[in-house]
């Protein structure tokens, strides 16, 4: 068996590490930092509001649209030369999109960018299954956990930050330009740091096999994937009914698909591999990510928009108040890789119940419809509910990946994060229907609207304590037929 690439040299894979992890910042964080940025975009392009719906969501669109075939390629080709090229792509993009001259030029630049994204991130789980083993993954998987929680917080702090230092009317420019000096570091390093080859690639079927790609398998999961993607992405746009159609549709296609991945699996490598949700870690932890996503990204979405919309603050002080909720995710994040080998599904069980007491005590405080001084009153709040998502990013995302073996490991976490993408677009869209649904039958009652919304947000993570707590006690009837069998 080959021996995996830097695991020899410490200093040298923990630098392969750091350039992931800077590319993951950046490409994540361009999905919620472009948010504060709409009103500057509108006055300056004068985009329409299906523009600027575009803008947003197009990114997130064709991110999740190339997340499994980018981790594929990565596997049979090589994590360095997927990430390398994924990376020259966000960066000429983002270039391309801060000097925009026009609504179409800056959606058709966002649509490139997040196809650019969705290349660089499974190459990033991948890396740490490649250069590390075992019980040592909880370190780098903390990391990377810190980074999805800080990267999707701190986005809007961080554009208002840039939007004031640039002024009103280019300031926008800056959110993207941002991403171009950062860009070419990573490719520079990325080259020379990550490793050449794939990891143990195609073993047990052979090299010549498993560089073939799947094409049909291509076409099926990104059919699918729009198909559900769309009607969530669009929602504010499209006020037709029909359009949700498209979902079961979608579901119909992404069924499809897994019926030719099972065909194409007995000839050679698939896609995605469907036997990986026979490992109980995976296909739980898969649901538990898409089910967290889909409760957790909403909350900035609503409280952004309470902040701004509602209480008029300026987007600078909106992104301030979410600060304390990406501390506390970034701390717990660290800890949290450390401890999951110890703790296991528990860990994440209790994360996603400090993350509910914290958004209850969000609710609470919301309680008397409060008009001054709402981000003190939420900080501490956030805080906590910052600490339990860093115990729930990370250790879910190390025990789900744990029995993946490496040679899939980039399309296992391109799966993975295609159910969190998704989660994230239908935890937005039915959270924000409600949202905007208590608004109008309240008479324009912000702190009523967004406490309604919260407790959705909070069902839809309870779901997901639901699905640990269900693992966890599969795994503890599993330990003692086992101890019993021993005997």
């Amino acid at each position: 068996m080959s021996r995996p690439a830097g695991r020899g040299d410490d200093r040298r894979r923990w630098q392969a590490l750091g350039v992931g992890l800077v590319a993951a910042f950046m490409t994540l964080l361009d999905v919620s930092i472009v948010n504060v940025a709409v009103p500057s975009i509108d006055r300056a392009l004068g985009a329409t509001p299906s523009d600027l719906q575009w803008v947003l969501s197009g990114y997130a669109l064709t991110f999740g649209l190339v997340l499994v075939p980018a981790g594929r390629f990565g596997d049979a080709r090589g994590r360095r030369t997927a990430f390398v090229v994924g990376i020259a792509l966000f960066t000429l993009t983002s270039a391309l999109a801060g000097l925009s001259r026009s609504p179409g030029w800056l959606v058709a630049a966002r649509l490139l960018q997040g196809v650019a994204a969705g290349i660089v991130n499974p190459q990033v789980t991948g890396l740490i299954q490649q250069l590390f083993r075992g019980p040592e993954r909880g370190r780098p998987f903390g990391l990377l956990g810190a980074t999805i929680g800080v990267s999707t917080a701190v986005g809007p702090l961080l554009g208002g930050l840039l939007i004031q230092a640039g002024g009103e009317q280019d300031g926008w420019r800056w959110v993207f330009f941002v991403n171009v000096p950062v860009g070419i570091v990573a490719i520079v390093l990325g080259w020379r740091l990550l490793p050449t080859q794939p990891a143990e690639a195609t073993e047990a079927a052979g090299a010549a096999q498993g560089r073939r790609l799947d094409p049909v398998g291509v076409l099926l999961l990104g059919v699918g994937v729009v198909l559900v993607l769309l009607p969530l992405v669009q929602r504010e746009q499209w006020h037709s009914p029909w359009a949700w159609l498209l979902v079961p549709a979608g579901l119909v296609v992404l069924a499809a698909f897994g019926l030719w991945e099972r065909r194409y699996a007995r000839h050679g490598p698939p896609l995605f591999d469907l036997r990986l949700f026979g490992f109980r870690s995976y296909a739980l932890g898969s649901l538990i990510a898409l089910l967290y996503f889909g409760g957790f990204t909403a909350i900035f979405f609503v409280l952004t928009l309470y902040l701004q919309n509602g209480l008029g603050y300026r987007p600078l002080v909106a992104g301030l108040a979410i600060t304390p909720f990406a501390l506390g995710s970034a701390a717990a994040s660290a800890i949290g890789g450390r401890i999951v080998d110890r703790y296991g599904r528990p860990l994440v069980a209790t994360g996603l119940l400090v993350v509910l007491l914290g958004l209850g005590a969000v609710v609470f405080v919301l309680r008397d419809d409060p008009r001054t001084s709402v981000p003190l009153l939420t900080a501490v709040p956030l805080l906590v509910a910052g600490l339990g998502s860093g115990l729930v990013i990370t250790p879910n995302q190390t025990l789900t990946l744990a029995q993946v073996p490496v040679p899939q490991a980039g399309s296992a976490a391109g799966m993975l994060q295609t159910g969190q993408r998704i989660g994230s677009a239908a935890g937005i869209a039915a959270v924000g229907s409600v949202l905007f649904s208590a608004l109008s039958d309240s008479d324009g009652n912000w702190a009523a609207a967004v406490r309604h919304a919260l407790l959705l947000a909070m069902g839809i993570i309870s779901l997901g304590l639901v699905a640990a707590l269900f693992d966890h006690r599969h795994a503890r009837a599993g330990r003692k037929a086992g101890r019993h069998a021993r005997r």
